[in-house]
């Protein structure tokens, strides 16, 4: 048997839906990010920023943090009491 036959004859992986990110929140904390809570309407994302100095500046602009954190060292595995 040739190898392309017997890879067409193996069943098909169903597929499973992805989910946004606004669906995400909206499941998992019951967040409706798109909900204006001002006049109850509907927001839509107009654009994204992925350009890491077009969201540094914005970041800066708003005064909030634009360098990311440092990470805390590594623990070792926890002690049991009754040793």
């Amino acid at each position: 048997m040739a190898p392309q036959a017997a890879a067409s004859t193996e069943p098909m992986k169903e597929k499973t839906p992805r989910v946004d990110w606004a669906e995400l929140l909206r499941r998992t904390f019951a967040l409706d990010v798109f909900a204006c809570p001002r006049c109850g309407g509907r927001r839509k994302v107009l654009a994204y920023v992925t350009a890491p100095a077009g969201v540094r500046s914005i970041l800066e602009h708003l005064g909030l943090p634009s360098q990311a954190l440092k990470r805390a060292p590594a623990r070792g595995p926890p002690q049991q009491a009754w040793c």
